[in-house]
């Protein structure tokens, strides 16, 4: 599975890999930085993701909204920010790609000089709109960031979502983000990928003709944080919502991503909640009606993880009822391990999740981008082998272990989400949860 790249750093400290793949005349720009939510403080939360906004908004030697020059050249482009990165992508036919290397240079190194009061508040308006659509008025989209706060506590920098606070949000000044950017959205914190149809060295001299000369910046502070005090209890919580029928989500802190437990973690959660076969789906939705619909989840992250399973109830059955069920499939999965078929099962998905991503060289978990997610995690672009063997080579004595060590009821936060007029559907003991 190895996927074979040049790997390059300009003196500025700019990470480039470069992939050749002649099957389409097509070439995939990735560019990611090393910064997202987690490298905010509390009171100053979503600058990451307000910059993903603001880099679409134009840069000094092109003042302009950033799509339509390069899908004018046919181009598809996109970008995301998660808790750990920022990320940017463009697939463009392969005569296209000093377009989109100069385009990603600009706003680079030339950003600043652009970002005008007028850009700055039409996008916070934009973030605090997506907010609302997104986690506002959307049916049960407080309960992320109840989970995540009950998780952390306010001073982790897991505490908050990408998103950010509403308050802070309103509260950021043009100053605060341009001096986010000056630390952060620098060459020697990013990591450029070129995959497709481009030979080595043209592409080489390109990025050092369009990126060579960008001032390399600071080194960025480390990331201060200490590990989660140790949960020796359950947390329950409650949100009464605008929803028809209650949910239950139930999280624990889990490993970081790479590291032990993570995969194994991963493949628990397709064991219990992926596919009509999996043993949370059989038994709740399909056996005893509890539900409608569950999915469980390893969510991996840079400096620590949460493993989650949600559950919506069906009509007429009640959230002590699916709390019960869970509780008793995991315990079941603890002492009893999974079947050889249901190791097969997992092991056969993962595979092929893993290389459906690799299917295509630019684009969201394309080649291109899983070369600098290897080389900003790892530091090492070459991990593909090495991350598919995690799967490969996970035990049924491991998973259960995994699932032992770190899904146990007392250190769980178990969330009810119950109707605005239904509070007594939560679960008992369950406290109000508080939610910005």
């Amino acid at each position: 599975m190895n996927i074979p790249f040049v790997r390059h750093t300009l003196e500025n400290g700019l990470d480039v890999l470069v992939h050749e793949d002649r099957d389409c005349p097509i070439v995939a720009v990735n560019v990611w930085y090393h910064v997202g939510s987690k490298n905010e403080k509390p009171g100053r939360t979503g600058f990451a993701h307000l910059f993903e906004h603001l880099m679409f908004e134009g840069s000094e030697h092109y003042d302009r909204g950033y799509f339509h020059p390069l899908q004018e050249a046919g181009a598809s482009l996109n970008g995301s920010t998660n808790a750990d990165r920022t990320n940017y992508w463009e697939v463009v036919p392969a005569n296209a790609l000093e377009l989109a290397l100069w385009m990603e240079s600009d706003r680079m190194g030339f950003l600043l000089p652009a970002l005008t009061d007028a850009k700055f508040e039409n996008q916070r308006e934009v973030v605090l709109n997506e907010r609302r659509q997104n986690y506002e008025n959307r049916p049960y989209g407080f309960a992320g960031m109840a989970i995540v706060a009950a998780l952390y506590p306010p001073d982790h920098p897991y505490h908050w979502l990408t998103i950010g606070e509403a308050a802070d949000i309103r509260d950021a000044r043009l100053e605060d983000v341009r001096e986010f950017f000056r630390t952060y959205y620098r060459p020697r914190n990013a990591s450029l990928s070129i995959a497709g149809d481009v030979r080595t060295d043209d592409a080489l001299r390109l990025v050092e003709d369009y990126f060579g000369e960008l001032e390399e910046g600071t080194e960025p502070p480390s990331v201060a944080y200490s590990a989660p005090p140790p949960v020796d209890r359950e947390t329950r919580l409650m949100l009464q919502d605008r929803v028809e029928l209650p949910r239950l989500y139930l999280a624990w802190h889990s490993p970081p991503l790479f590291t032990t437990g993570d995969a194994e973690l991963d493949l628990v959660s397709e064991v219990l909640a992926s596919g009509k076969t999996s043993r949370l789906y059989r038994s709740l939705v399909f056996e005893q009606r509890l539900a409608t619909e569950v999915a469980a989840s390893q969510n991996s992250r840079e400096i620590g993880s949460f493993f989650q399973i949600v559950a919506t109830a069906a009509p007429g059955r009640t959230l002590v009822e699916l709390e019960a069920a869970i509780t008793r499939e995991i315990a079941a999965f603890i002492d009893g391990g999974p079947t050889a078929i249901e190791m097969e099962r997992c092991r056969a998905q993962a595979e092929s999740q893993f290389v459906y991503r690799l299917q295509t060289v630019g684009g969201f978990g394309g080649k291109g981008d899983q070369l600098n997610a290897y080389n900003i995690f790892l530091g090492d672009p070459a991990y593909f082998d090495r991350d598919l063997a995690r799967y490969r080579g996970a035990s049924t004595a491991a998973l259960q272990q995994a699932a032992a060590e770190w899904l146990r009821p007392d250190t769980r936060v178990v969330l009810s989400v119950v109707p605005q007029t239904r509070p007594g559907l939560a679960l008992e003991g369950s406290q109000a949860a508080v939610v910005s």
